[in-house]
């Protein structure tokens, strides 16, 4: 970059790096914001004193107004405290995008607790690790999950269990898409169980411990890594009011009278809670809540029934709408700009989506530790095809070799970010912060480049990393899993390209002698069912008689990838 070439990331300061890219900012979209330092809950708060009578939220019909869920939140908050939550507790949200997984998540952050976000599809082993490590003490769960956490809560591992239903928000049944469709559940009577009408008749609590927006932590984020080991990434209140606002300043035609968000990412992800849920409310637009993101037909409904406007989402979901046999029965034209993120936005999509709706289809780029959003391409200017496009405001990037030197334009080496969206690091893990958080730049372990106009290209994902649909999948983790059955000697998993996911999970086996010849495929994709989110388990298994390894004997995943990328191509 230029007049950066001779620092190392140790010595370079925010003045050192030339923001090059400003020049392709959209008319309207500051380059610079004054942060408000206020606790995250504030952005709901505001908005209910501005617009108390306004949809916030319809799920399914139902409307809730900013004052009634500004109200609701207030009486989580209420029972919270009543059980003993305080500032610095952790609470689990096991969610899918329902009213209660708005309400529960501004009534923690209105006791200073800290939101604790956790996949719906995880399974009973996943959400243990995450009780355990993040040390929760209660927790809002999904009736269907129960049966995941019932040997958690015996074990008092949480104080309180709050089993939200479809039905606490909806006078009729409603049948979800599997694996979040309606269970016949028996749930004992026991006193650390609750049931979520319980905390909508609780008194509220309208008083709020004093909060220290840079210090104190709003929401902890698991993510992968190379380890395996999942890691819970500390946000700040000041991180996540800081990406929201830069969020929202990429938006230069933003309505808060007419715009309407169509809630399809996940929120207990870090791209769908900034995007999709912080963002609407905090500048008052409304929220239509989509449980199960691969319910395309409802996404269709709503889009025309509530004349969507924004639309924020992973390449597959925008791919399942245009592929949708039904879809021209839709009006979708109501779509005036959607951001895509967390996996590469092929050209052609985007092209054929900007089609059908007439609206604009960016891409753009983040991670868990950025609270996410780093990059984006203009949603009115110049957009590069394969570009992540450029820094968001105050947000610097720069490409850095191995020895830490800052690179020119045109050089590949790792992406750096700085910006008031850096998390503060990761829970109980101070040397794996210390390796990615140097001199207040993150380290992404992402191999990027630059143009001589300032837009950002991701060259090579984290070096192992799959992503199918848009959810990050890290190879340990299922190796692990794959290494606990009985037959299984060696093994190493890859992502393989997916026409629709972007990549599938590959498993590659070496089995003990004794039982080769008599396991299959389908035997050792039903045991990861068990132990692993549906979206992790491996699609397509492999038995070989060795695997390939270096001279000190470490499978070499890079020489597999490889060989299925020869495949492919022929």
């Amino acid at each position: 970059m230029p007049g950066t070439e001779r620092k190392t990331i140790m010595e370079l300061k925010p003045e050192d790096v030339k923001r090059i890219w400003i020049k392709h900012y959209d008319k309207g979209v500051r380059d610079h914001i004054d942060y408000p330092k206020i606790p995250l809950y504030a952005l709901l708060e505001e908005s209910a004193k501005k617009y108390p009578n306004k949809p916030a939220l319809i799920f399914y019909g139902n409307k809730i107004t900013y004052k009634e869920l500004n109200e609701l939140t207030d009486r989580v908050a209420g029972y919270l405290y009543e059980i003993g939550i305080r500032k610095g507790s952790k609470v689990v949200i096991d969610l899918p995008n329902i009213p209660q997984y708005v309400i529960a998540y501004y009534g923690i952050l209105k006791l200073g607790a800290t939101v604790v976000q956790c996949n719906p599809l995880y399974t009973e082993r996943e959400i243990r690790y995450i009780v355990e490590n993040s040390e929760a003490e209660a927790g809002f769960f999904f009736e269907s999950i129960y049966p995941r956490i019932e040997k958690i809560l015996n074990e008092g591992k949480l104080k309180k269990a709050i089993i939200c239903k479809v039905e606490d928000f909806l006078p009729f049944p409603l049948n979800l898409l599997y694996p979040l469709k309606k269970e016949k559940i028996k749930i004992q009577k026991r006193s650390d169980v609750s049931f979520w009408k319980e905390i909508e008749t609780h008194k509220p609590l309208r008083e709020r411990p004093e909060i220290n927006p840079k210090e104190d932590i709003a929401v902890f984020l698991y993510t992968g890594g190379t380890t395996g080991v999942p890691k819970a990434v500390m946000s700040t209140h000041y991180n996540l009011v800081a990406n929201t606002y830069q969020v929202l300043e990429w938006l230069p035609d933003k309505d808060s009278e007419k715009d309407v968000y169509i809630g399809v990412l996940p929120y207990f992800h870090s791209y769908g809670m900034t995007t999709s849920l912080n963002g609407p409310i905090a500048f008052g637009a409304t929220i239509v809540l989509v449980p199960d993101p691969r319910d395309v037909k409802s996404i269709l409904k709503f889009i025309q029934k509530y004349k969507v406007t924004i639309f924020c989402g992973v390449p597959t979901m925008y791919a399942a709408v245009l592929n949708y046999p039904q879809r021209r029965k839709y009006n979708i034209s109501s779509v005036r700009a959607c951001i895509s993120g967390a996996a590469p936005l092929p050209v052609e999509l985007k092209k054929n989506f900007e089609n059908a709706t007439g609206g604009k289809l960016v891409e753009g780029y983040g991670l868990s530790e950025t609270s996410p959003v780093t990059h984006a391409n203009p949603i009115y200017g110049l957009n590069k095809a394969g570009s992540i496009g450029i820094p968001m405001p105050d947000t610097l990037a720069v490409v850095i070799d191995d020895e830490g030197n800052v690179l020119p334009p045109g050089q590949i080496g790792e992406l750096a970010i700085y910006g008031p969206q850096v998390m503060k690091g990761y829970w109980k893990m101070e040397s794996e912060t210390a390796k990615v958080l140097v001199n207040g730049w993150l380290l992404t372990g992402d191999m990027a480049k630059m143009d001589e106009d300032g837009y950002f290209y991701i060259v090579e994902r984290k070096k192992d990393m799959i992503i199918a649909g848009g959810y990050n999948i890290y190879p340990r983790e299922v190796e692990e899993v794959l290494y606990e059955h009985p037959a299984v000697l060696e093994a190493a998993v890859i992502g393989v390209p997916d026409p629709y996911r972007g990549e599938t999970v590959k498993a590659f086996l070496v089995l003990k002698p004794e039982f080769k010849g008599k396991i299959t495929a389908e035997e050792i994709i039903k045991f990861c069912k068990d132990k692993l989110a549906a979206y992790k388990v491996p699609k397509i298994v492999e038995f070989r008689d060795e695997l390939p390894k270096s001279a000190v004997g470490k499978i070499l995943r890079r020489v597999l990838k490889e060989e299925e990328t020869k495949k492919a191509s022929s």
